[in-house]
């Protein structure tokens, strides 16, 4: 059973905290942080990652980017990455972790999401987009798990 899921991207300021707090939103009793493989430390939200979640009522407030280590992947559960190259270079951070990293499109045909950073508003639109989609899969998936709707 997945209790504590950590989402990860590169600079953990635009995808990753979106899909934590989207995890958060659709699974409430989740444990969801998030971290990232060249973390901008100390940083919060993308302005423009937060002006979209902001449209669609999600909250990036608060939230304060930090750097992946192996000491941190293994407090988790889950990881789950935004591609398929976040993967390998997890699994040579915490190679013990190889069985729990997968992709946060696992569900969605594997489908790696792109990096909005430094990108236009629709960009980040269509990131968004992606996100919800999976963050509700998991949903899905996770409350499957545990015997419930």
């Amino acid at each position: 059973m997945f209790n504590k899921i950590l989402v990860v991207c590169v600079g953990n300021v635009c995808r990753s905290p979106t899909a934590e707090r989207l995890l958060k939103r659709f699974h409430p009793s989740l444990t969801v942080a998030s971290a990232g493989l060249g973390a901008l430390v100390g940083k919060g939200a993308d302005p423009a990652a937060a002006s979209v979640a902001s449209a669609h009522d999600l909250s990036l407030e608060k939230h304060c980017a930090r750097q992946i280590s192996a000491r941190l992947c293994r407090e988790y559960d889950l990881i789950l990455t935004m591609e398929k190259r976040h993967i390998a270079a997890l699994c040579d951070i915490a190679p013990e972790m190889r069985g729990k990293v997968m992709l946060f499109g696992h569900w969605d045909s594997e489908r790696e999401i792109p990096d909005p950073y430094r990108k236009s508003r629709d960009a980040f639109e269509a990131v968004y987009t992606l996100l919800e989609r999976s963050a509700r899969q998991w949903a899905q998936v996770l409350n499957a798990e545990q015997g419930k709707p």
